[in-house]
């Protein structure tokens, strides 16, 4: 998972979800169902336990592998025709399975089984639970998610639900280095799919509990400059100053972003000059951009080539770039509603639910298809509460394990049920 922490515009972009959101009318849980969770809770740990303690990090491909033939294993058992497919550029595979229903609705579950943590990882902090948390390498992102799918198809069995047209389940090795490798099946698996549930962690503040309509997309700038190397004692006159043209023009771009917008581009890599006698001959900056319209990537782009003609140190030669990473997940009205109806089932269990919009990039940003808004429904975070992802201290919430399961269990029925439109 690529993201940034959330601070108070992030919460106030939660909180205001929140507010407006119409309150879902209470009614009691699907008793059936609710005991089909609960009746997870403990393999969904033993689960948990089973993965954490494997290293995955991204590129660890003796640990993915291991962890492949689990996951292997597992959704045959569960019934699902299931392929390896390359993820050739870090290593592993992504494993899509697939189970055929008796209805007409597609529905897809997807998440990642790599993490950003290093080989011995697992052996160093190894799953343990205390004071109602779960901790280890990868606890929440997303393992949590991995063995959420799981045990959502275990509960699905329990309940005897075949209400689907089809099943699809996607788990790629490579998510936190961008999904390099598996990003072009999870945009074409997705085209066909009615609904996408993507199974990351809750991304509101530690430990609440959220679903996540929409995530910035990431691109990456880069922004060269080309000047003439002299010495800088005895003839600066005869150089041209490429570190001072980068600081002109890192000025002249620091406005590129928009708030109203939700555009932000930060620079937060510098480099320029060899030595303290030589006037630099060239210099560099890399910068962030985070992004919720898809048309904010053109106007940057225009935007930035545009300024940059104008120099400070004559005769130098700047070049302004924007490499496209993961697209957004926009604010759109099938997301909404989807988070909507799981707002609504977690009121029958007297829980509320919040609504977040989160300033990092996740795997929904594929599956959405930008010439097709509302097909599929994408809905993110439906893995664990949890928190301080990426760290020695990322947790799990012990008490979300049967709320969450019983969430996308009835996600998946509901969608089931409900005509395409």
């Amino acid at each position: 998972m690529i993201r940034i922490a959330m601070r108070t515009p992030a919460l106030l972009a939660l909180a205001l979800l929140a507010a407006l959101a119409p309150h879902p009318v209470l009614s009691a849980p699907d008793a059936t169902v609710l005991a089909a969770a609960k009746a997870q809770d403990g393999p969904y740990r033993d689960t948990l336990k089973g993965l954490v303690d494997i290293d995955t990090g991204t590129g660890d491909v003796p640990g993915l592998t291991r962890v492949e033939a689990i996951l292997k294993g597992r959704l045959a058992a569960a019934g699902l025709t299931v392929e390896s497919r390359a993820a050739p550029a870090f290593g592993g595979n992504t494993l899509v399975g697939t189970r055929t229903g008796t209805g007409t609705r597609r529905i897809m579950m997807l998440v990642h089984y790599d993490t950003v943590f290093g080989t011995g990882d697992a052996a160093k902090r190894p799953y343990t639970e205390r004071d109602g948390r779960a901790y280890g390498p990868g606890v929440a992102d997303a393992k949590g998610g991995v063995a959420m799918i799981l045990h959502v198809l275990a509960a699905l069995e329990a309940l005897r639900f075949e209400g689907y047209g089809t099943l699809t389940v996607v788990l790629n090795p490579d998510e936190e280095r961008g999904s390099r490798g598996s990003r072009e099946e999870i945009a074409r698996l997705a085209r066909d799919q009615d609904v996408v549930l993507s199974f990351e962690p809750s991304f509101a503040e530690a430990g609440v509990d959220a679903v996540t309509v929409a995530t910035k997309g990431i691109n990456y700038a880069s922004l060269t400059v080309k000047g003439r190397a002299a010495h800088a004692g005895g003839a600066p006159e005869a150089g041209r100053n490429a570190v001072v043209e980068l600081a002109h023009q890192i000025l002249q771009l620091q406005d590129l972003g928009d708030a109203d917008k939700g555009t932000s581009l930060h620079w937060t890599v510098i480099q320029g000059g060899t030595k303290p006698n030589i006037i630099p001959e060239a210099a560099r900056a890399e910068g962030d951009m985070r992004y919720f319209l898809p048309a904010e990537y053109d106007r940057v782009l225009a935007q930035a080539r545009r300024i940059i003609g104008t120099h400070r140190v004559p005769d130098t030669q700047v070049s302004f770039d924007l490499a496209k990473g993961r697209p957004p997940l926009p604010r759109n009205p099938a997301t909404q509603a989807l988070g909507e109806r799981a707002r609504a089932i977690y009121g029958e269990m007297g829980a509320e639910l919040a609504l977040a919009e989160i300033g990092g990039g996740t795997d929904a940003g594929y599956a959405f298809q930008p010439d097709s808004p509302g097909k599929p429904a994408i809905l993110e975070s439906l893995g664990v509460v949890g928190g301080h992802y990426h760290s020695a201290d990322e947790f799990a919430v012990l008490a979300s394990i049967t709320p969450r399961l019983y969430l996308a269990t009835r996600l998946v029925m509901e969608a089931s049920r409900e005509p395409a439109r």
